[in-house]
């Protein structure tokens, strides 16, 4: 192809590969990282970190490090026109954000302009959260469902989903990828079994909610097969095939880990024990609907079910 057909074509051989830079390069990331270049050519992977500790760790892993900091817009500078492709895995601000506009994700908005600069990505994936739908009633849930945010942590994702549509209407293909709860055996605290070890109660049978769940290494796999595969302005929901309430999730693990069941309480009761971090995941109840991922990312679980992938570790 002659290079004024192709906009890598004119460049020196080195900046002809492809550059993934990773945004909130943690557990995730890292597996992302690993994962690459199994089946080709694997591009140079460049990271940011607001950590300087962290930068051995990094390029232990074969990763660029690059310092910088979502929440200070002046230190994201040279991301511009740096990537070919990014995955975008950092978490909005916490529950302490505050102030009249509490809802954004400054962190989002930061990065997506940044990147506008100068040459965009051809591609972006954003992994945002499952809780965008808030309360769907045990019903199951497709991506067409209207988001309905039910937590300011939601609410903030759904602002940083709309920027990310906004860098796609600028033509990156830009795809979305709503996760719930990912667990692994040797990620940190990626398993209930501490939350065992403490007897933690959960909801009585007839308070319980549907909860979703995928384990680390098959969200990693999603995350690179959007990136190559994903169609623009797309969301997709990841989730394993498991059909569990949070109760019986639990009682599964304990089977496992030879550990006693946790009891089991009124939704009264746990009002009244619980810390509102928890008991904002057991007001919300879905199952998620995975055709999407399953057809346009013909993305293959190596963990279809939670026993399998807490058996296997």
């Amino acid at each position: 192809m002659p290079s004024n057909q192709n906009p890598l074509g004119a460049l020196p051989a080195r900046f002809r590969r492809q550059r993934l830079l990773i945004i909130g390069c943690g557990d995730v990331g890292l597996r992302v990282a690993r994962s690459l270049g199994a089946g080709g050519p694997r591009p140079r992977v460049l990271a940011l970190t607001s950590s300087p500790a962290r930068v051995p760790q990094l390029r232990a892993a074969g990763v660029m490090p690059l310092v910088g900091n979502l929440d200070d817009a002046a230190s994201l500078a040279r991301l511009a026109g740096l990537a070919t492709r990014v995955l975008h895995l950092a978490p909005p601000p916490g529950e302490g954000a505050v102030g009249p506009r509490w809802w954004l994700d400054r962190r989002s908005t930061a990065l997506v302009r940044v990147l506008r600069r100068r040459a965009l990505p051809q591609a972006l994936v954003y992994a945002s959260t499952s809780g965008v739908y808030g309360d769907c009633a045990g019903e199951w849930v497709a991506e067409s469902r209207p988001v309905a945010p039910a937590t300011p942590r939601a609410q903030r994702r759904v602002n940083a989903e709309r920027a990310v549509r906004h860098l796609g209407r600028a033509g990156v293909r830009a795809s979305i990828l709503r996760v719930p709860g990912i667990y692994a055996p040797d990620r940190e605290g990626g398993t209930p079994e501490a939350r065992l070890r403490r007897g933690t109660p959960v909801l009585a049978a007839p308070d319980d909610v549907y909860t979703n769940h995928i384990h680390a290494d098959d969200l990693a796999r999603a995350c690179v097969a959007a990136l190559w595969r994903g169609r623009p302005q797309r969301a997709y929901n990841v989730a394993d095939d498991s059909q569990l309430k949070m109760g019986d999730y639990f009682d599964l693990a304990a089977n496992l880990y030879g550990l006693p069941r946790p009891p089991r309480v009124a939704r009264s009761l746990a009002q009244q024990q619980l810390p509102l971090s928890l008991l904002s995941f057991m007001g919300e109840s879905r199952r998620l609907v995975t055709t999407r991922m399953a057809r346009e990312l013909r993305l293959r679980l190596r963990y279809p079910t939670v026993r399998e992938g807490l058996q296997r570790g």
